[in-house]
């Protein structure tokens, strides 16, 4: 059974990290994990959607979750994202809030975030897994060091990307970004929780898209 598997635009870039010694168990763990029928989400074909959705030539924005929903049929692959016809999380739900008073955009009915991903924007957990009900489950497993490596990867091999940085696990990430190329956006995050902390009025949408103009970039339809 193969799980962390790459056939799109990253393979080349992540192929030699895939054969390291911590991916070989963390895909063990994986898998014994699936023969004892636990629900793991998302579904082991929806792993690396937010990679396989975005072109590396192609990104302009990384938007960094901390590990996908734990619910049932929430999860598909991409942070903060749902299926059509799933009730917004309420992290979501502030994403949305904010979006409507930062660019007056109304409230989409679905929370499925396909569209951005199609546009660019990399919508990735710092963890790619997690057991049902059972929040950061699989957190220092293997996939922050696979994660790291994907910022880095960005990093080198793109120019003006903006990352948008949303709590202090995301944050973490900042010192792997040259910010003499990409612009960091960094804020508390959009969970109810933390989201009255700096998250409301950060105005994320609209300084990503006047950065991405400025270096000549089309901006994100948000």
């Amino acid at each position: 059974m193969s799980l962390i598997k790459l056939s799109n635009s990253w393979a080349p870039y992540l192929e030699q990290e895939l054969q390291k010694e911590y991916i070989k168990n963390l895909e063990k763990y994986l898998v014994a994990e699936y023969k004892k029928n636990k629900n793991i989400y998302p579904a082991a074909e929806n792993l690396f959607s937010a990679l396989d959705l975005v072109d590396i030539k192609n990104l302009k924005v990384v938007i960094l979750g901390q590990d996908p929903y734990h619910g049932e049929g929430q999860a598909h692959g991409l942070s903060f994202s749902v299926n059509d016809g799933i009730k917004h999380p309420p992290s979501l739900r502030n994403i949305f809030t904010e979006l409507k008073s930062d660019l007056n955009i109304s409230i989409p009915e679905s929370g499925n975030l396909t569209r951005w991903a199609q546009q660019g924007v990399l919508l990735l957990n710092t963890v790619l897994t997690v057991e049902a009900e059972k929040p950061g489950s699989h957190q220092n497993r293997g996939w922050e060091t696979f994660t790291d490596e994907i910022i880095k990867t960005i990093n080198k091999n793109c120019d003006h990307v903006v990352f948008i940085l949303w709590g202090s696990n995301a944050q973490k990430k900042s010192v792997l970004i040259d910010t003499t190329k990409h612009l960091i956006l960094k804020s508390a995050h959009p969970s109810p929780l933390s989201s009255y902390r700096g998250f409301f009025g950060s105005k994320p949408f609209s300084k990503a898209n006047n950065w991405l103009k400025k270096m000549k970039k089309t901006p994100i339809s948000w």
